[in-house]
């Protein structure tokens, strides 16, 4: 199973911020525009990945943050995490719908 979650930068990035990003990370990602979560009015970038390579959760979100560090300057104050799959009685795996947002 792999591991999705989504981070919202503090501006929007190059084209060659993205191309960066696209060779840091272990995961696929998409990139999109956004707005800042606490300000409406502040354009930013959204990094969504998928990342089937990595363990567990933590450690693919700590690669994204990795991700990020490459590029000086360039501050992450957004973290969206969909809810992850739940082991239902008899081992069967159920999925919530629900998606967890923590900001900074």
């Amino acid at each position: 199973m792999g591991h999705r979650y989504s981070l919202i930068l503090d501006r929007e990035i190059t084209e060659q911020e993205a191309v960066t990003l696209k060779e840091k990370s272990q995961a696929d990602i998409s990139l999109a525009s956004d707005t800042l979560p606490t300000n409406a009015e502040v354009p930013v970038t959204r990094i969504s990945f998928e990342d089937e390579v990595t363990p567990t959760l933590a450690e693919a979100i700590e690669a994204g943050f990795e991700a990020v560090k490459a590029i000086p300057g360039l501050a992450v104050p957004g973290l969206r995490v969909p809810a992850q799959p739940a082991a239902a009685e008899g081992g069967e795996e159920e999925t919530a719908e629900e998606k967890v947002e923590v900001t900074s």
